[in-house]
């Protein structure tokens, strides 16, 4: 009789285990799909933008382009990553009942990230000068220069912006962000319209849209968060108790802008390298429109990644390592069939996309040529962001800037220039190169968690939320 109770043990334990892991699927899809959408309204205002710019002919695209790129290395994913820090701090903060904290760690990365955005603005100014040092088309080059100028204001606004999400994302508050972001899209194209085309700004307008929609957007979330019910709990008004601690916070907000940079840099440096490419204007604006429609799929396993890491580092904080366990693995389940979802819908929409950005036939068949490369980055690429969600919640930014660092730097760009200027390929070879470097990504990423001591884990959030360790040590 012993072999078939522990046959029905074993069946009843499978299938409890089945139960909850549906469970955590359910809560997952529940916060991702307001966070997908955010993501995907926030980084639309960009991609509006350029589309609209684009109407005004190639070398206006491709200035723009250019100037989208270079602020995203030297500004935006800087702000980016730094801000996601605050997915360990006040996520796991959040799980262990501390709500003040969310309070004192918001305003402590508004205040450094504030100070982060002048010397970027100050680089953002000589986009021109910097450009042409580096031996980009001078043409290109000036237009970018112009472009980027008016996205200076757009930083301090973008560093905010952050803040508030993750904020409010690590309690999950996520219908009040989808509803600013939406509101504020449509506030967008109405503005690109006017500053593009009936102000006499032309591609200027298209950078001065994008600074006022940020700004709206910040505004909008700002009015929640200070007049809302629903962090009255966590919001306490401003406090000098933000000022301490600095240190303790750039110990974790440098790791975790390493985390993100280290990736979002090798993309862009992408497009910076298809300027040496021959035909550098069309290889410019057909890389660029490939990393635009990259970053905007992107936005889907953002949205995942952001709810791995709620669910992840609220379960830790709260001292239930197994749920963070389960977190993960329903996070992997949902990222592959998004994954196979979008990757399908890439390729499908491939003879039409183009047009999206550009009239030009030659540059919408070249679009058409790089979607079945561009499907299968999107695919590896969604998988590895939903991993790095739930690393974050767990707080192993510096441990995966030092993986982010070898897949993109020692295997991703080599390969790329190789594939590119040693084999032929132009631009089909640096997307491969990046294809390999997700494959890297992925392996490490699979590895580390796979083999993770999650009760270790838990107790290492509830010390760092009572202040027994520093922020930012990890395993």
């Amino acid at each position: 009789m012993v072999l078939p109770l522990i046959g029905a043990s074993s069946e009843l334990g499978l299938i409890e285990k089945s139960e909850v892991l549906i469970g955590e699927v359910k809560r997952q899809l529940y916060l991702a799909g307001p966070l997908i959408a955010v993501s995907v309204l926030q980084y639309s205002l960009q991609v509006i933008s350029l589309m609209f710019v684009g109407h005004l002919g190639k070398l206006s695209l491709s200035g723009a382009s250019m100037a989208t790129s270079f602020a995203s290395v030297t500004g935006f994913s800087l702000l980016l990553g730094m801000g996601s820090a605050l997915d360990t701090l006040c996520g796991q903060a959040y799980g262990a009942k501390q709500y003040h904290m969310l309070c004192i760690q918001m305003q402590r990365a508004m205040f450094v990230l504030l100070l982060v955005s002048i010397p970027l603005a100050l680089i953002l100014a000589y986009t021109e000068s910097i450009l042409v040092a580096f031996g980009q088309n001078q043409d290109i080059a000036f237009e970018a220069g112009r472009y980027a100028r008016w996205m200076i204001p757009s930083l301090f606004a973008y560093g905010l912006l952050q803040c508030h999400v993750r904020f409010l994302q690590t309690q999950n508050i996520v219908i009040p962000m989808m509803i600013t972001s939406g509101i504020t899209a449509l506030f967008h194209i109405f503005v690109c319209w006017i500053l593009v085309f009936k102000s006499g700004l032309g591609s200027k307008g298209g950078a001065a849209a994008t600074t006022i929609s940020y700004w709206v957007n910040l505004l909008l979330l700002a009015l929640y968060v200070k007049f809302s019910p629903s962090c009255k709990k966590t919001w306490t008004g401003f406090s000098m108790e933000a000022f301490h601690d600095i240190l303790d916070f750039l110990k974790l907000s440098i790791p975790s802008a390493l985390m993100t940079c280290l990736e979002y840099w090798s993309f862009e440096m992408v497009v910076l390298l298809s300027g040496f490419l021959p035909n550098p204007k069309l290889e410019t604006s057909v890389l660029s429109i490939s990393l635009n429609t990259m970053w905007l799929v992107y936005m889907i396993p953002v949205g995942l990644s952001s709810a791995a890491s709620v669910r992840v580092s609220n379960e830790l904080g709260a001292g239930h390592p197994q749920a963070a366990h389960m977190a993960f693995y329903a996070v992997l389940f949902i990222a592959i069939a998004e994954g196979i979802i979008v990757g399908v819908t890439t390729i499908l929409l491939r003879d039409v996309w183009g047009y999206l950005y550009s009239n030009e036939d030659e540059v919408v068949k070249y679009v058409a040529a790089m979607m079945p490369v561009l499907a299968t980055s999107d695919f590896m690429d969604g998988i590895q962001c939903a991993l790095s969600g739930a690393a974050r919640g767990c707080g192993w930014q510096k441990m995966c800037s030092i993986i982010n660092f070898g897949a993109y730097y020692v295997a991703g760009l080599p390969s790329a220039v190789l594939f590119a200027f040693v084999f032929c390929l132009g631009g089909k070879g640096l997307w491969m190169g990046i294809i390999c470097a997700l494959v890297v990504q992925l392996l490490m990423l699979m590895a580390v968690i796979i083999s993770t001591n999650w009760e270790q884990e838990a107790r290492k959030a509830q010390d760092r939320v009572h202040g027994f360790i520093i922020p930012g040590e990890t395993a």
